[in-house]
């Protein structure tokens, strides 16, 4: 969020919550500061998850979140103590969650963690919502490669290798004509809490829908090891294909991820070396 908004939504987040009858004091902690802004309120102990109302899909997700909580997935609970619904003020939306208080050790082990995930997906089978296509990101990114004004820092080496590698890789996921069902979207240890009722996926805004080897591609390699049934060569081309669309991320001019251009070039580093161990050539 930019430097400008966040006293404001800071301000937004207090107000609502007071409003609520829940007890805050003057001041907020921020947890997390990227597209969206993530506080701890006290001394009621409530997360709040503050946007800019024009880029928000708050109702999408606390629709999800609910449904899911209700059909026993392991996932984050809406604040009890308040209406779930998305609550709006000065410009911002604002989604009020229980704050879980981090178990230590912090470390999740691959097999919990694949657990927890075929666990998410098992309870996703049974929502029917309307949600993008995993597909959908790749032409997201194709158009930022596309716009230079966009993508001004990019080098025209680098810009090629994306837009290659995602061509390739969309069609032979395309072909592959996998079985396809609701997806968290974006399941990357960030999102995965380790709290004393075990382990909860937040931040539901990144459905979509696709194969579960998308979603294992955001998870650490010896995740999948322990998921069952997995295709191994389309998790292969999955993972590939997330780094090439998280890497274009980063090269977008109103990316607001820190040391996100850092990340950037690391990771175009990685995407050459993950084309030569699978001996993929985008150019072909």
């Amino acid at each position: 969020m930019q430097a400008s908004e966040v006293s404001r939504a800071v301000a937004a987040a207090m107000a609502i919550a007071s409003s609520l009858d829940l007890a805050v004091d003057d001041d907020a902690i921020v947890l997390h500061d990227s597209n969206k802004l993530t506080l701890r309120l006290l001394p009621c102990d409530v997360l709040a998850r503050v946007a800019p109302v024009e880029q928000q899909v708050a109702q999408f997700e606390v629709d999800v979140a609910q449904q899911l909580g209700e059909s026993g997935c392991p996932v984050a609970a809406l604040e009890p103590r308040v209406e779930p619904r998305v609550y709006e003020r000065d410009g911002f939306v604002v989604t009020l969650w229980t704050y879980y208080e981090p178990v230590t050790p912090h470390e999740v082990s691959p097999a919990d963690f694949a657990h927890a995930l075929e666990q998410l997906h098992a309870g996703m089978r049974k929502l029917d919502v309307p949600t993008p296509h995993f597909l959908d990101r790749v032409e997201h990114a194709q158009r930022l490669l596309a716009n230079r004004e966009r993508t001004p820092a990019l080098a025209d080496a680098d810009r090629e290798l994306l837009s290659d590698t995602l061509r390739r890789l969309r069609q032979a996921i395309a072909e592959r004509d996998a079985a396809e069902q609701l997806l968290h979207g974006e399941p990357h240890p960030g999102n995965l809490l380790t709290t004393k009722k075990g382990l909860l996926f937040i931040d539901f805004e990144t459905c979509c829908r696709g194969p579960v080897e998308f979603d294992l591609a955001h998870a650490p390699e010896e995740v999948s090891e322990h998921y069952p049934g997995i295709d191994q060569d389309l998790l292969r081309e999955c993972r590939i294909l997330v780094l090439a669309i998280i890497t274009t991320w980063r090269w977008d001019r109103d990316d607001q991820l820190p040391n996100g251009r850092q990340l950037g070039a690391e990771w175009l580093s990685q995407i050459r070396a993950a084309l030569g161990r699978t001996g993929l050539d985008p150019h072909d």
